[in-house]
């Protein structure tokens, strides 16, 4: 077919094989054709110990839809701390969300080869992320350690 970009599960299938062997493990699937483009379309695919260090966009929106597996999405206050947590995933009552900009957020993949599609604003940019300070870097010695607190977090937990 022309100009329709097929998704299918043999391509999602391969991306989370892709993810388990990253570094980072997990691999993202750009859908929209630059850097550039006014909106950002891509899958991301995670295995369980993949670690998305707390962050947020300053200026954007995140909309998100899983389609495999489970992942946990936390949202935190300036002080580090858990203020909402929510299951995301086929079969838990919520399946996406959508995050305003400016709100410090993590995820935490609960089930291996987990996949999320996300729509945000573009374009993409290196510094559209602010990283919090209260987080280890994603090559930071500690970080199986912070991703283990991040796992048994509750609402309330501190990580400043």
């Amino acid at each position: 077919m022309i100009g329709m970009k097929l998704i299918t599960s043999d391509m999602i299938d391969e991306l989370i094989v892709q993810a388990g062997a990253n570094a980072r493990q997990r691999i993202n699937y750009n859908i929209h054709e630059s850097l550039s483009d006014p909106v950002q379309r891509l899958f991301i695919a995670s295995s369980l110990e993949s670690y998305f260090r707390p962050h947020r966009h300053p200026e954007k929106w995140e909309f998100v839809l899983v389609i495999r597996g489970l992942f946990d999405v936390m949202v935190f206050d300036d002080a580090g701390r858990v203020i909402e947590r929510a299951s995301i995933g086929p079969g838990k009552d919520i399946i996406g969300f959508e995050i305003p900009s400016n709100i410090w957020h993590s995820w935490v993949p609960m089930a291996d080869g987990s996949v999320f599609f996300e729509t945000k604003q573009g374009p993409y940019h290196a510094r559209s992320s602010e990283f919090a300070a209260w987080s280890p870097e994603e090559d930071a010695p500690h970080v199986s350690e912070f991703l283990s607190r991040l796992k048994n977090a509750k609402v309330g937990t501190l990580f400043a």
